[in-house]
């Protein structure tokens, strides 16, 4: 059944970016809230754990901040795989604005890594396979954003991030893996699709709040970076202020 909305339309970095700009608002006000109550939940009403004690708080934001880290490199490369496939200006600058909040969470999933390995392993770091594997896909963010900005040519900067991209996606299932395919000192997943939770359901409801906050709070961002990288493209004013100004430029390029 047809809903009458021409989603087609939006694939126009012109028709996204008033689009965008009315989302941001509800995706980062969600994300607050959702935040607010995950975090409540994880620090003052989850139990103590048995082993590790007060200490294991901190995979409320560990662990959705490692989540978000490789989920957002897959769908940077998603959408920088479309750039290339289609040539679509949208898809490379969807994939550029994703670098950025890609590049934060996993420095934040390594930190918060090093703030839980302090108590729990008595050091900061080791040189773990799901510890190093997660330390390349931040350096792969890093590479993307810089193979980007050292490239005057805008086309070829494109198309050069995105193979590096596309390249790079193969370290996701091997961060992921890791502590399977190898003997790490890292702990097995807590969550995993074949053998379900192993954790308190208090614990399970505020990590799965706090992986939705930061979901929503990654689109919001993502969508204000985006509107940010056309306008500095396309070197156009505000393009929701003055649409008939905005037409009349973009028909004369």
């Amino acid at each position: 059944m047809s809903t009458g909305i021409n989603w087609l339309k939006y694939s126009s970095p012109q028709a996204f970016y008033p689009l965008a700009g009315r989302l941001i608002p509800w995706f980062a006000c969600v994300a607050v809230v959702l935040m607010g109550v995950g975090l409540y939940m994880g620090f003052f009403v989850a139990p103590t754990d048995f082993q590790q004690g007060e200490a294991y708080r901190i995979i409320f934001v560990h662990v959705p901040a490692a989540w978000m880290s490789m989920f957002l490199y897959v769908v940077m490369a998603v959408w920088a795989g479309i750039g290339m496939g289609l040539n679509a200006r949208l898809s490379f600058m969807m994939a550029q604005a994703i670098a950025p909040t890609g590049a934060m969470f996993t420095f934040l999933a390594l930190l918060t890594g090093a703030m839980w390995g302090k108590p729990t392993w008595g050091a900061w770091w080791v040189w773990d396979a799901r510890l190093t594997s997660e330390l390349i896909l931040l350096f792969q963010y890093a590479g993307v954003m810089l193979l980007r900005t050292s490239i005057d040519d805008l086309r070829r900067a494109d198309r050069a991030s995105a193979v590096f991209a596309l390249v790079g996606v193969v370290n996701v299932p091997i961060i992921y893996f890791s502590v399977q395919w190898w003997n790490t000192l890292h702990q097995g997943a807590s969550v995993s699709m074949a053998t379900g939770s192993k954790m308190a359901s208090t614990m399970l409801t505020a990590m799965l709040l706090m992986t939705l906050a930061f979901w929503l709070y990654s689109i919001a961002v993502i969508l204000a970076r985006v509107r940010c990288v056309m306008v500095e493209r396309e070197s156009l004013p505000v393009w929701n202020e003055k649409p008939a100004v905005i037409q009349e430029t973009v028909e004369a390029r």
